[in-house]
């Protein structure tokens, strides 16, 4: 047995499919074999692994054993003289595993080899080769040094960008998303440290291959699509705790005692500091445009209060009280704000509309409020109309202002309209369009390419000239490869062509339901779903949300009498806590059985579709059935239904 791929998939069903699928055809020639390691996923990964790819070895765990764990138990079963680490979020080219196994045969001191990765828009990623984190190392890489200094031999270790990408080098770290690695250097190093959970084990594990004497090589003549690249969550502070941790490991393990004392106190300091700018940048980007219009809306109305009171209600002296001035002006900025927010005024891209539709159903629900308050509390209602008026031209201007800025996520939802170009012959572009259409894609332009028109230099690949022409005649702005027709390795040279430009790319795999892509490292990944996206809609999301709150709200209201009809009260009592802190929703998916989908993500629910029928369902396909409709067909009074049907059960666990 020459090659043994070993893939490590948690609840990424639609790239694992894309990616066996492109790993099934580099094997075409090669006496090798697949094994897929699940870890407990919960979106159906393992029953598409059995039907569609029979010849894989599937390890279907029971629980999360983590990265290093998980790959071991597939190393230990495998044969292959290469053992290759690979990610599920990956693509390789059709030569990939021919030309590496090649380069290995007659390279004897390699132990280990990795290749040049781009992400989902062409770009090549930087971790395709890296240098060993040394206290000097990581404290350029920890403050910016290695960024602003990437030629640098001396700043530029972290990702060896010093390094021509393009040519063949030796290098201290791979990268666990492409490690191809030979058995008799598995042999003498031993498995991946288990002690590493997530992070880390690649450099680990490259470490004591060189310490055994062989060398790692960078191999840039074959190249894979990672679509995650180094984005798993980078922002988010929970990335910066567990990675620095394995970081803290793997220095308690190779550094001497002095420098592991220097490397610790480093990536302590590295802790504090990116987790404190992680939550800090959350923080900010969620509230900072809601501040700042909560301040425009309260300053203008707070000049319209003074000019109308003083010029029209008081011309002769006098003024409307402190205190009412003060909470009548908050009171109205809040109402119109969280009307704009509900009818989904802060969703991305930004829709005009549904801003404007807001602050007029914020104004009608002021004016019914005015109407109701003493007179004593009133202000005038020419002052709520011209506020009214204020408010809709502030948010028209503000966010016009914005979409003219560029700012990524503030561009105006008529912009965001695809113009989609899908390369493939018939059969397959119009198997493709019926998925878009399907999966409700605002689509303004479509266009059908036939795979022998889209001409590869790979010597230059931005000599693409049909698609390239396309492109800038009708203002394309993404391009779905048919992945039946156009090849792995002519997919990735069109992508690299088009690097440079703001197009997206997808690839629809052959007999899918999924059509996948990811825009940029800082993105982990989009794809159109066929049926199933109706309730990932962001208003569909919020609206659920706030008949949770709405159930839940009415529930603590009747809380005494609730509880004669609740079969668990104490499950009820925790399940309205739940439900309360957005932990849980009242409704969710029919968890008895592997989703068929990758649904979108929705929280756990106390109920279920089933729970609207009269009898117990058991029968899987009608389960799957009513998920599928669920989550197509979501409705507010879909769930309001299934809560009446089944409130015996709010005490479910």
């Amino acid at each position: 047995m020459k090659l043994s791929v070993v893939i490590v998939n948690y609840n990424v069903e639609h790239f694992l499919e894309q990616c066996l699928a492109s790993v099934r055809q580099a094997l075409k020639g090669i006496e090798g074999e697949v094994f897929v390691v699940d870890n407990n996923s919960v979106d159906g990964s393992v029953l598409m692994v059995k039907q569609k790819f029979p010849e894989v070895i599937l390890v279907d765990n029971k629980e999360n054993l983590g990265f290093a764990k998980a790959n071991n138990q597939a190393i230990r079963q495998s044969r292959g003289e290469y053992v290759l680490l690979l990610n599920p979020d990956t693509v390789v080219e059709e030569t990939t595993f021919s030309k590496v196994i090649e380069f290995m045969d007659r390279t004897p001191d390699a132990g280990g080899l990795g290749v040049m990765m781009v992400d989902g828009k062409g770009n090549f990623l930087p971790e395709s080769k890296r240098g060993l984190p040394t206290p000097e190392v990581s404290f350029y890489k920890i403050f910016g040094l290695s960024s602003l200094f990437p030629r640098s031999r001396r700043f530029g270790k972290y990702h060896l960008s010093y390094l021509d990408k393009q040519k063949i080098h030796q290098v201290d770290v791979l990268s666990g998303a492409f490690m191809l690695l030979r058995r008799e250097t598995l042999d003498k190093t031993g498995l991946l440290d288990e002690t590493f959970f997530m992070y880390g084990e690649d450099i680990d594990l490259s470490y004591r291959i060189l310490k055994a004497g062989y060398k790692n090589y960078y191999f840039p003549e074959t190249r894979i699509i990672h679509y995650k690249g180094e984005s798993t969550k980078k922002s988010s502070a929970n990335y910066v705790f567990v990675f620095y941790n394995a970081m803290i490991i793997f220095a308690r393990k190779h550094y001497a005692r002095e420098k592991l004392r220097l490397f610790i106190a480093l990536i302590n300091m590295a802790i504090w500091f990116r987790a404190g700018l992680a939550l800090v940048a959350r923080f900010i980007r969620k509230i900072f445009l809601p501040v700042i219009d909560a301040a425009f809306i309260g300053a203008g109305l707070y000049f319209i209060c003074e000019v109308w009171q003083k010029n029209v209600i008081f011309p002769n002296g006098g003024a409307f009280p402190v205190a009412l001035l003060t909470v009548g002006i908050a009171a109205y900025t809040f109402l119109w704000m969280i009307s704009v927010f509900l009818n989904g005024g802060y969703d991305k891209p930004i829709k005009l509309g549904k801003m404007a539709l807001g602050a007029i159903i914020g104004t009608g629900v002021i004016l019914i409020g005015y109407s109701l308050l003493p007179e004593e509390y009133r202000f005038s209602r020419a002052i709520i109309l011209l506020g009214a008026a204020w408010t809709l031209a502030y948010y028209l201007m503000s966010r016009l202002f914005l979409h003219r800025l560029r700012i990524e996520n503030f561009t105006l939802s008529g912009s965001q309209s695809k113009r989609i170009v899908i390369v493939g012959d018939d059969d397959e572009a119009r198997r493709v369009n019926s998925i878009l259409e399907k999966s409700g894609v605002d689509i303004a332009y479509i266009h059908f390419v036939a795979p022998a028109a889209v001409e590869v230099d790979f010597a230059d690949s931005s000599r693409i000239s049909p698609l390239n022409e396309m492109v800038h005649i009708y203002h394309i702005n993404e391009i779905i490869f048919c992945a039946k027709n156009i090849s792995s390795q002519d997919i990735i040279s069109l992508m690299s062509g088009f690097s440079q430009k703001s197009i997206e790319f997808k690839i629809a795999p052959p007999e899918s339901l999924y059509i996948i892509g990811s825009n940029n490292i800082n993105h982990p990944g989009d794809f159109y779903v066929y049926n199933i996206n109706n309730i990932s809609r962001p208003e569909n999301l919020r609206r659920k949300r706030l008949v949770d709150l709405g159930v839940s709200i009415v529930l603590l209201l009747f809380f005494p009498l609730v509880l004669f009809f609740i079969r668990s009260p104490f499950g009820f009592i925790a399940n309205l806590l739940s439900v309360f802190l957005g932990f849980k929703s009242w409704v969710g998916y029919n968890l008895s059985i592997p989703l068929s989908h990758r649904f979108p993500s929705i929280k756990k629910g106390v109920l279920n579709p089933a729970d609207y029928a009269r009898k117990p369902i058991d029968n899987p396909a009608t389960i799957d059935n009513l998920n599928i409709v669920y989550a197509r067909d979501y409705k507010v009074w879909n769930d309001l239904q299934i809560i009446g049907k089944g409130f015996r059960m709010l005490g479910r666990r």
